[in-house]
């Protein structure tokens, strides 16, 4: 100790180090100390104001947390022997002090406490600041420091990094000098190396419990005696409560048709099934779970579970089976004043929750209608789940709308499945050809309607629904009503809001438009321009479309591919369509003016021609005329044969 003394003042006075019991390392940091002019008799750490200490305190808490503890034990090690423990940052400002009173107020003059900056140059050689400067552990004892203040003082000092190698702060054991010991330095290198690793543990479990938190599905992790660990933020959200209320609780007190005991027996390396409830209180929460256990060579340790809502299955098989609405009511188009108000209503009703019920003839486009009131109310962002009633079998209907729990009839998904009205769930069902189903059934459905709660088949527990229900049909309810084939109940249920959609016969006006828009679809998809010629629409707008709107697009596709030309024009219209205006009129003919013997002889061969599709000879002999008569009689009157040769069908032809 005197020899480093004498080198020390040597130092000082004539600026030489010839004492080779000065470490280089030491000497190098004097000669710094000297280019830095410091004032060798100060070496006071100068303190970060206010504001800059909160950002240091701030930006290094997670340090803090994770150093604090070990320092603490540390300090339990050596205490009473005089020694303070010092936590500083990468840029040596000290941020934690633990150590005896004493010990502590003799570190205060030298402003060696919390705030104070101690690196090289501010303090001189220390062991904190040599440490920050050479990136690893240091001891410097008495003389060895540059400032003589600091001379009864020994420092034991080690880097703390991070998981990349980065510095991130310094650990140091301060005390006499007449204490110090090599192994000093060892006892702070183990516990700057204890607290790396508890920073990488830590930052382990971040990235644990951020992947955890970050996965979109339930999670909940427990031991092998059932009790929960872990609870990610979806599963506290899932199951409506919060991770502090249910970690420590056993599994099996809130899930229980499991057997989990198979799964930690190894018999089965995972279990997924489909419908599981979660009893959370007074809470039944139904979702999808697959249950994995966790081992650790081959002893299972615990399980992990993964589970989402049923409404989340139910989104992606409605993805999957297209229960999506796809028409607005910009898609119905229309001129005529009682369709207007038929939409204008129609929009009235999907801003509500009650049921609406469309009645029109077939291909009037209640459907349409049934998307475009999804696609107008808040749940247009919900499934749209269309049943057709009449294409079910009459054995299904049942579990098709209300589905059926697992073994719940022979054939059954050993699963189960859900039926329509759960796909529908914050959403709409469009009940389709409403007027067929079966009147037993129908009593289930009011059932349903008045509470909007299902049972599967074989299930046990009621499922409360959020569902809004469309209705459609072809039929006169009320009439159905009345011949007893249709529910009274059901049928005032149903009619909350109705909507009568008028035939296409009620709006000649619309057939144009219609045709119009079914050609310019055709040209969009086919990159080709056709049009319509006004003999086309006229004989249309003449024929009375018992198909409605549906039959008229049918034609006019028909058309469209038959034409080779870019006009379309009536030669490509069905027979009785072309053939409509004249029928008509022959079926009209007794309210007409009496005509001439001429135009009665003309009309008589023209019906005997449609009766025989174009065979003159037969024509002939209907009309008891000979065939050279009749031959005469069709050159007379510009008759053309052909036209009548087409003919494949006609419906008005009667016997």
């Amino acid at each position: 100790m005197k020899d480093m003394k004498k080198a020390w003042e040597k130092f000082i006075q004539e600026g030489l180090i010839q004492d080779k019991a000065v470490r280089s390392i030491i000497q190098q940091s004097w000669q710094r100390c000297k280019q830095y002019k410091l004032d060798y008799k100060n070496g006071r750490g100068r303190r970060a104001s206010s504001k800059k200490l909160k950002e240091i305190m701030s930006k290094n808490k997670e340090l803090l947390k994770v150093a604090r503890p070990i320092m603490e034990n540390l300090q339990k090690f050596v205490y009473g022997s005089g020694f303070i423990i010092i936590l500083t940052d990468d840029e040596g400002y000290i941020i934690e002090s633990i150590g005896d009173e004493k010990i502590k107020e003799e570190a205060e003059r030298m402003n060696f406490s919390i705030g104070a900056l101690w690196t090289e140059e501010e303090v001189g050689t220390n062991a904190i600041g040599l440490c920050i400067k050479e990136n690893k552990p240091i001891q410097v004892i008495g003389a060895e420091h540059y400032c003589e203040t600091h001379h009864p003082w020994t420092c034991s000092a080690a880097p703390i990094h991070d998981d990349k190698g980065n510095l991130i702060g310094v650990l140091d054991m301060s005390g006499s000098c007449h204490k110090a010991h090599k192994h000093t330095l060892g006892i702070v290198v183990a516990a700057a190396y204890s607290i790396e690793n508890e920073l990488s543990l830590l930052k382990s479990h971040e990235l644990i419990a951020t992947t955890v938190n970050s996965i979109s599905e339930g999670m909940i992790m427990v031991d092998k005696n059932y009790k929960i660990n872990m609870v990610n933020h979806v599963a506290e959200r899932i199951l409506g409560v919060k991770r502090g209320k249910i970690i420590g609780r056993d599994l099996r007190s809130i899930l229980k048709d499991v057997v989990f005991e198979d799964i930690l027996s190894m018999k089965s390396s995972c279990l997924e099934k489909t419908d599981c409830d979660f009893i959370v209180g007074s809470n039944r929460i139904t979702c999808n779970v697959k249950i994995t256990p966790v081992k650790t060579g081959s002893q299972p340790i615990g399980m992990v579970i993964m589970f989402r809502e049923m409404k989340y299955l139910h989104n992606t098989i409605n993805i999957v089976t297209g229960n999506k609405a796809t028409y607005t009511f910009d898609d119905i188009l229309t001129k005529n004043d009682k369709m207007k108000k038929t939409i204008k209503d129609a929009k009235k009703f999907a801003r509500t929750r009650g049921c609406v019920l469309i009645e029109g003839e077939s291909g009037t486009g209640k459907e349409l209608f049934a998307h475009s009131i999804h696609n107008y109310s808040n749940r247009k962002d919900g499934p749209f789940v269309a049943v057709n009633c009449a294409s079910i079998p009459r054995d299904l209907v049942e579990s098709e709308l209300f589905g059926y729990e697992r073994g719940a009839f022979t054939g059954a998904a050993k699963e189960g499945k859900p039926g329509k009205f759960e796909l529908a769930n914050g959403g709409t069902i469009f009940l389709d050809e409403i007027g067929e189903l079966p009147l037993d059934l129908q009593a289930k459905l009011l059932r349903v309607l008045d509470s909007y709660t299902i049972t599967r088949i074989g299930g046990k527990y009621e499922k409360k629904l959020d569902v809004r229900v469309v209705c459609a049909t072809n039929r006169k309810l009320l009439e159905e009503v009345k011949r007893k084939n249709f529910r009274e109940d059901l049928y005032f249920r149903l009619n909350v809001f109705k909507l009568s959609i008028p035939p296409l016969r009620e709006r000649k006006e619309d057939i144009k438009l219609y045709i119009n828009y079914f050609v310019n679809r055709l040209n969009n998809v086919n990159f080709i321009y056709k049009r319509v010629s006004a003999s086309f629409i006229a004989f249309a707008e003449n024929y009375i479309w018992r198909g409605n709107v549906r039959e008229l697009e049918n034609v006019v596709e028909r058309a469209y591919y038959l034409c080779d030309d870019n006009i379309i024009t009536e030669k490509y219209l069905p027979d009785e369509i072309r053939y409509y205006k004249l029928l008509d009129k022959r079926k009209g003919q007794d309210n007409n003016q009496p005509m001439s013997i001429e135009e009665a002889e003309k009309q008589t061969i023209i019906n005997a021609l449609l009766y025989t599709k174009g065979h003159v000879i037969e024509a002939g002999k209907k009309l008891n005329m000979s065939k050279s008569t009749i031959y005469r009689k069709i050159n007379k009157y510009n008759i053309d044969v052909n036209q009548f040769r087409q003919i494949q069908s006609f419906p008005y032809l009667g016997s």
